[in-house]
């Protein structure tokens, strides 16, 4: 039996170590935590709450990283103290319970790799961890695995919060000088994703390579991409270009020697996903090995619906990346020819693509804006600018400095092009104009990547600064221009300041710690 005695458990049942996942199945199967679906899928879910928890996400404030992290909204505060008494509880609670464990690894790149023990109480947790991280052991590794960071995952214990100090009774809580996260009142599977990937955004830069929150996929002739966006602005979708290997599809380092996936696996989101417009994915939901969260399945067919809602908007798919049919198994290439920032803007300003300067793509990178649409949240009525820096602030405990600093030094040192591409409106607002035709984004990223628009005449935006293509293969000139697709050009320059505006009260926060040219970088409102 595995010794679990180095993070204070003891006493319990059953331990289950490293089970392949035939077998982990079984064990999901057998306690009935989930059912079979049409060809093999496990479809579970995972009660009420059905996606992150982001305001019940704590780091422990102690000396070996409380000068580092940026402490906020989303890096906030846990008392050491109400720590160690919380974890004492939670390990009498897995007293006399069977135990799933699996030994990971976060990061494909042998140097920089995090050797993770993730122990849950779910078997089908267990699967999840073995589908989303790597364990790709070298003959005899499993027997001599030291976990650099463990994961305990116990959903069915609930905190108290006037004696826990919690926001509520659930919990994800990240130690790093413990190399510990605990979690706890929360099914969802997300959390034990995001916490690793969280560490290894804390761990990295301290070793000079860059954390992203982007997919990658790289080229025949071997050129590598990256794409940055947030969520609805089309990252999975546009980094599927057809003859394009994926490297993944969310969580990469940047290295000296190149980039390099973090996981073993995908987790897509899957509600309304078309069969006919991204039919990898969702090829994926009909094989073994797949886990289906809070997806909708008729249970005397066990048929799944895909566009059934009723549990939650947040349906997802993990599955390992080998599912997919053309993928860069090893999970590393070289580094990035084209850098994509991906936005939605629901305002109607920005181009279908504009180029920009290292200085400009820090600036943005920093900003990290797309933006909601009415209908998306409860009380959301007309369009709001979102900003989250690195576009992925919920995950990035570091200033965001630190990341954009690196960033400008690969881009600068390896030549790598940068473009800002709009998946949003175009023709005025969002209930005014209307949504750019995938179609043209993807025509947008094939002239990017292939080269076609290296040699293209340029005209600087008026506002942003950036510089906008003249010609796109397969995309109308208007499309290119945003001010020429709306009937009033004067109205796109209004609206275009006061978007500017809101990126410069947003950027206010980074101002102190950015280089001076990359503050000037951004948008300029008269």
């Amino acid at each position: 039996m595995v010794d679990l005695s180095g993070v204070g458990i003891a006493n319990v049942a059953n331990v289950y170590h490293n089970l392949s996942t035939p077998a982990v199945f079984e064990q999901a199967i057998r306690r009935r935590e989930g059912a079979v679906a049409h060809l093999g899928p496990l479809v579970v879910r995972t009660g009420q709450y059905t996606g992150r928890s982001a305001k019940d996400r704590f780091i422990v404030t102690e000396a070996s990283s409380r000068y580092r992290i940026w402490w906020g909204e989303a890096n906030q505060h846990f008392d050491p103290g109400d720590f160690e008494r919380l974890k004492v509880r939670l390990l009498a609670y897995l007293q006399g319970k069977d135990l799933f464990v699996q030994d990971v690894y976060a990061g494909a790149h042998p140097r920089y790799r995090l050797p993770v023990r993730v122990i849950t109480e779910k078997a089908w947790q267990a699967m999840f961890a073995r589908v989303m991280f790597r364990h790709d052991w070298a003959p005899g590794d499993p027997e001599s695995f030291r976990p650099g960071f463990t994961v305990i995952a116990a959903p069915e214990f609930r905190a108290i919060p006037e004696v826990d100090a919690t926001r509520s009774e659930a919990f994800i809580l990240v130690h790093l000088a413990e190399r510990l996260v605990v979690i706890g009142g929360t099914s969802y599977a997300g959390e034990i994703k995001k916490s690793v990937f969280t560490v290894m955004n804390y761990l990295l830069p301290l070793q000079g390579v860059l954390s992203m929150h982007a997919s990658a996929n790289v080229g025949p002739a071997g050129d590598t991409a990256v794409f940055f966006g947030l969520s609805g602005t089309g990252k999975t979708t546009l980094s599927a270009e057809g003859g394009r290997a994926l490297i993944g599809d969310d969580e990469h380092g940047w290295s000296d020697e190149g980039v390099f996936n973090f996981e073993g696996g995908c987790y897509a989101k899957l509600i309304r996903l078309n069969p006919e417009a991204e039919p990898e994915i969702y090829q994926t939901t009909r094989r073994f090995g797949t886990i289906l969260e809070n997806v909708v399945m008729d249970q005397a067919t066990r048929r799944i619906d895909l566009n059934d809602a009723s549990l939650t908007e947040n349906t997802r798919g993990a599955y390992p990346v080998g599912h997919l049919p053309n993928v860069v198994r090893e999970g590393r290439a070289g580094h990035p020819r084209h850098l994509i920032m991906l936005t939605a803007d629901a305002f109607g300003v920005l181009p279908p693509v504009a180029r920009l300067t290292p200085d400009q793509a820090m600036y943005h990178f920093m900003s990290g804006y797309t933006a909601k649409v009415a209908g998306t949240e409860r009380g959301v009525t007309e369009p709001q600018a979102t900003f989250s820096a690195c576009f992925g602030a919920p995950f990035m405990p570091l200033h965001p400095s630190v990341y954009a600093d690196l960033l400008g030094e690969r881009l600068r040192r390896h030549g790598t092009t940068t473009w800002l591409v709009n998946t949003g409106w175009t023709g005025g607002p969002y209930g005014t104009g209307h949504r750019i035709s995938i179609a043209y984004s993807r025509a947008v990223v094939r002239a990017v990547l292939s080269g076609a628009l290296d040699a293209v005449e340029y005209d600087v935006d008026p506002v942003f600064g950036f510089r906008l293509p003249r010609s796109c293969p397969d995309v109308p000139a208007e499309v290119l221009d945003p001010a020429r697709s709306w009937p009033d050009p004067r109205e796109h320059r209004h609206a275009a300041e006061r978007l500017a505006r809101r990126f410069a009260a947003n950027f206010t926060q980074f101002a102190d710690q950015a280089p001076v040219a990359v503050s000037a970088a951004g948008p300029r409102a008269d």
